[in-house]
Parts: structure tokens; C-alpha cells; sequence
């Protein structure tokens, strides 16, 4: 049997097909809805923690430039201190005064440069104090962050786990009804679900009203609904509507809402009326 062209399929099978793609997606949204933020406040966290881990090897390249600059004064110190020595030895030597004076300044000198030294070496430690006091805090926040992953992780992954095996069957069926739909028609619909604040790219007729933005439908729009001849969307939101039958949805005449929702209210009603009851007699027990 040759497969059936999609641009042979009635308006209303079309409509069927649609109203059936959008449950389905909105039973994806539902899946997801489950997972709040959490989604988000992982990666969150995780790039947060990538951030910290790389400000804290910056840290640490700097206290080992602090600490290598260390060593290179102790080498310079070390260097001038034999120097002094070296020229105080020749002083003893010195067979005029030009060359007392050149020792003399020389030893003035090495002196001078070992105080320098000593300072930036002073320096560079404190630097490296406060710096390894700064690399401490940020290892204890990213164990803190680490801490706070795992916990969400663990709260996202149950949740993906309960909703996983059912939010794959709705994305085959998603794919299934997608593949009956034209391309043409399927790409108005996701524009208009992507649009409209709560997905609902199809409405049906609800109380004489659109079901999406809940604007009055004019009693001929409703029979051309009705007729399934043709395509019709809400002038007011855009949506596209269907007649309720389609749906599946059975509307009670004298109200005009879903029937569900008036045995809902009938129910509440009901039950509302038993307590005010069960309260009179307890009242009257009493007296």
C-alpha cells in the first residue's frame, strides 16, 4: 500500500495530528518543569568551580614567582656578601688612598645592595603569606561548591531518573506525529508555540471563547470551526483553534465549559455540603 502524501491528509486529520503533537510536547514541558532550576544551577555551579580552579593555579603561578624571586635575592645576597668579604681582605693591601676610597665604596655598595635585598625579599614573602592565605580560601570555597554540585547532581539524576523512560516515549511519539504533519504546517505551529506564553499552539472553542487568550469567537467562525474545511486561527493571539469534539474533550450545553470541570465542582460542592452537614449535627450532638 503506497504511504498516504502528506498534503492529502483532511483538515481535520490534520488538526487531529496537531492537537495529538502538542500533548505530547506539553507533556515534555511537564517532564521538564519537574526539574526547576536545577538544571541551570548545576552548570552554574560547574562553571563557577572551573573559575575558582583557575584563579587558584594563577594564585599558585604567582607564590611560585614570589618564592623564585627568593631564591634569586638569597643567590644576589650570598654573591655580595663575598664581595664585602673579598674587598675588606684587600683593604688591608691598599697602598694609597685612591684605592682605600674605590674599596670603601665598593664595600658601601654590596652593603647597600644586601639591604635592598633583604627588603624585596621581606616583601615577597608577605606577598607570598597573603597570597597563600587567599589560595586556602579559594580551595575551601571550591570544596564548598563541590559539595553543593554533588547534592544537585544527585537531585537532578533522581529526577531524570523518574521521568527519563517517559519523556523518551513522548519524544518518539513527538517524532511519529511530526513525520505526519507537512513541513509547512509543522513550522507555523512551533512558531506560533514558541510565541504564546504557555506552548499551547492549539486551542479548542471554549464558552463561545478562544481557549488560549479567551476572546469572544463569533457564532459563523465557530460553525466554520466546526466544519473542519480549512485551517482557522484566533484573531486575536494567533493560535489555532479546533471545535472540542475534536479534542476529545466533552462540553456540558448549558454551561459551555468541559464537562470534567463541572463534575469537578459538582464533587467539591458535594463535599462542601457534607461537612456543612456533618457540622449541624455535630452542633446539635452538643446541644
Amino acid at each position: 500500500m503506497a504511504k498516504k502524501d502528506l498534503t492529502d491528509l483532511s483538515v481535520e486529520e490534520k488538526l487531529k495530528a496537531l492537537y495529538q503533537l502538542q500533548a505530547a510536547l506539553s507533556g515534555i514541558d511537564e517532564k521538564r518543569t519537574l526539574r526547576g532550576e536545577l538544571p541551570q544551577e548545576v552548570d552554574d555551579l560547574e562553571d563557577e568551580i572551573e573559575g575558582l580552579n583557575t584563579r587558584v593555579q594563577r594564585i599558585q603561578n604567582e607564590i611560585n614567582e614570589f618564592q623564585q624571586a627568593v631564591v634569586q635575592k638569597k643567590g644576589e645576597i650570598a654573591d655580595a656578601e663575598s664581595s664585602v668579604a673579598r674587598y675588606k681582605a684587600q683593604l688591608e693591601e691598599v697602598r694609597n688612598n685612591r684605592e682605600y676610597d674605590t674599596l670603601s665604596k665598593e664595600i658601601e655598595f654590596q652593603t647597600l645592595e644586601i639591604e635592598l635585598c633583604n627588603k624585596k625579599i621581606r616583601d615577597a614573602q608577605a606577598r607570598i603569606a597573603d597570597k597563600s592565605s587567599e589560595l586556602e580560601a579559594n580551595k575551601e570555597t571550591i570544596k564548598e561548591r563541590e559539595s553543593d554540585l554533588e547534592i544537585k547532581k544527585g537531585e537532578l539524576d533522581e529526577i531524570m531518573a523518574e521521568t527519563r523512560a517517559e519523556e523518551e516515549k513522548l519524544k518518539e511519539k513527538v517524532k511519529e506525529l511530526e513525520a505526519k504533519i507537512e513541513p509547512r504546517l509543522l513550522a507555523s505551529f512551533k512558531r506560533i508555540r514558541k510565541n504564546v506564553r504557555n506552548g499551547l499552539g492549539v486551542v479548542y472553542v471554549q464558552r463561545d471563547a478562544c481557549g488560549g487568550c479567551f476572546n469572544k469567537i463569533p457564532p459563523q467562525r465557530q460553525l466554520d470551526i466546526r466544519m473542519h474545511k480549512k485551517i482557522i486561527v484566533c484573531e486575536y493571539c494567533g493560535r489555532i483553534m479546533i471545535d472540542p469534539e475534536l479534542a476529545g474533550v466533552k462540553i456540558d450545553a448549558a454551561t459551555g465549559a468541559p464537562a470534567e470541570k463541572k463534575t469537578r465542582k459538582r464533587a467539591i460542592r458535594k463535599a462542601t455540603s457534607s461537612a456543612a452537614s456533618k457540622k449541624v449535627t455535630d452542633a446539635n450532638d452538643m446541644a
